[in-house]
Formats: structure tokens, C-alpha cells, sequence
């Protein structure tokens, strides 16, 4: 081969990504080998991440105490593939894990990011969203878990590009002037009759908090003020549209969740 093409093979060989304290939370984690890990992590700068964790498992490995979800961290990593290398790994904060209902509501978050989130896609504003969501279920709040997790569903769905513009109805494009139900392959319907329709008023209460500059902190706001009925009506639609674009009838932490309520 002349130097000419060996020169063209050196200059077109992939760059190997490095990336360093990067804000990040740990979605998932399972074991690779008898002392390593692979990681599902949720980055604010490079999106949704797998990382290989080696060592991690060993009794003294300084990873080991740092690599739990639910928790906030920094990372650094490097790689060219699907899955990338951890090199380091710090605990950021003093938040605390969530306990009971909370702890089954911050797992419930995760997988839904795994499931819709794709990997290396960057959504800042989702992160910070589920950062704040995570950090609410942890304190003491006076909203109901309930309430938080519609508040990040919504976030979530609109991120993915999975929620309609809820002041109109979607295949008219005109402005909401009556009960509408949020269905998965239609958007906003006209349903006066449905008994899980939502009056215009909380649906454009919605539309003007996700619109928002901190739309987060405005749409709980916002849940807030509506009554047992319209919560119960959000939450069977949101679900509706979840599971579909999740592929799945049911989540895996909704069972939990539900079998635990049972017990």
C-alpha cells in the first residue's frame, strides 16, 4: 500500500469520544461479568447513554457507592461503539434516595426513559425536568405522588414529540371550545359525551404551563388546582398514550406499584 493510502486509512479512523463531567443519572444497571457492570444512564449534554462499569462490583471499588439510581452524579467516559467506557464517576449533592411510594415512582420514571427515550439523543430540558422531578419526590412535598408523575409524564410525551398542541382539536386544527379526550392516534378529540373528557378550560390550562419558561414547576402548578375527577381522567389518557408508544400493556413498575397497593 503506498503512503498515500495509509495516510487516507490513518485520517479516517473514528475519533474515540471522550466526555468529562458530565451531569448524569443512572437509569438501570445489571451485571457484565463477576465484577463489572452495564449502565443505562441519562445524561443532560449527550442524552441517553450505556456505559461499561468495570470493576464496579469489586467490595473497595469507589464506584460501587456512587452508581445507584435515583441518584444525581457526574460522569467521565470515553468510546467509539454503542456501549462506552466509565472512567470516573462522582456522587454530586446531598439528596437523599426516595423511600416507599417515591422510590416506586422515580423507578417507574426511569423506565419510562429507557423505553422512549432513543440513546445519544439530547433533551436538556427533559433532564432538568426529571432532575426537579426526582428532587421533589425526595422532599417533603404537599402535592401527591400522583401529581408529580402527570406533571413529568406530560414533560416526556411532549419531549418525544408524542403530545399534541392541546388548545386545538389535532385533525380540525380548531381552537378548543368544548370536552376533549387525548387518544393515541387521533390527538385531541371532540368527545362531550366520554366520561373521561376533560372540559377545554384544563386542557388549555395545560397548553399555557408547558409553554411556560419553567414549565415544570408551572405544570404542577397548574395540576394542582384540578379536582379528583380531572386527575383521574389525565391519568387514564396519559396512560393510554404511554403504553403505546412504549409498545408494552402494561409497565413493569406499574404492576409493581399496583401489586404493592394490593398487598
Amino acid at each position: 500500500m503506498t503512503r498515500l493510502g495509509c495516510a487516507a486509512l490513518a485520517t479516517s479512523k473514528p475519533r474515540v469520544k471522550r466526555i468529562s463531567d458530565e451531569p448524569a443519572w443512572v437509569l438501570h444497571g445489571y451485571d457484565w461479568s463477576e465484577s463489572s457492570l452495564i449502565l443505562d444512564v441519562f445524561t443532560r449534554h449527550q442524552g441517553r447513554v450505556v456505559l461499561a462499569a468495570k470493576g464496579a462490583k469489586r467490595p473497595h471499588s469507589q464506584l460501587r457507592p456512587v452508581l445507584l439510581p435515583l441518584q444525581p452524579i457526574s460522569l467521565s467516559y470515553s468510546g467509539e461503539g454503542e456501549v462506552k467506557n466509565l472512567r470516573a464517576a462522582d456522587w454530586q449533592g446531598v439528596d437523599l434516595m426516595p423511600e416507599g411510594e417515591a422510590l416506586i415512582a422515580g423507578l417507574y420514571l426511569n423506565e419510562l426513559l429507557m423505553r422512549l427515550l432513543p440513546r445519544e439523543d439530547p433533551h436538556e430540558a427533559l433532564f432538568d425536568g426529571y432532575s426537579q422531578t426526582i428532587r421533589t419526590l425526595t422532599q417533603s412535598s404537599e402535592l401527591p405522588v400522583a401529581v408529580i408523575l402527570r406533571g413529568f409524564e406530560l414533560m416526556l410525551l411532549r419531549a418525544m414529540g408524542h403530545l399534541p398542541e392541546l388548545d386545538r382539536y389535532t385533525l380540525t386544527q380548531q381552537p378548543l371550545d368544548g370536552p376533549a379526550l387525548l387518544t393515541v392516534e387521533s390527538g385531541l378529540l371532540s368527545a362531550p359525551q366520554q366520561d373521561k373528557a376533560l372540559p377545554a378550560q384544563a386542557w388549555l390550562l395545560l397548553q399555557q404551563a408547558l409553554e411556560r419558561d419553567s414549565p415544570w414547576s408551572a405544570v404542577l402548578a397548574a395540576l394542582a388546582t384540578w379536582d379528583a375527577a380531572w386527575r383521574s381522567a389525565l391519568q387514564h389518557q396519559l396512560r393510554q398514550v404511554l403504553h403505546y408508544h412504549c409498545g408494552v400493556q402494561q409497565l413493569h413498575t406499574r404492576q409493581l406499584m399496583m401489586d404493592l397497593q394490593t398487598l
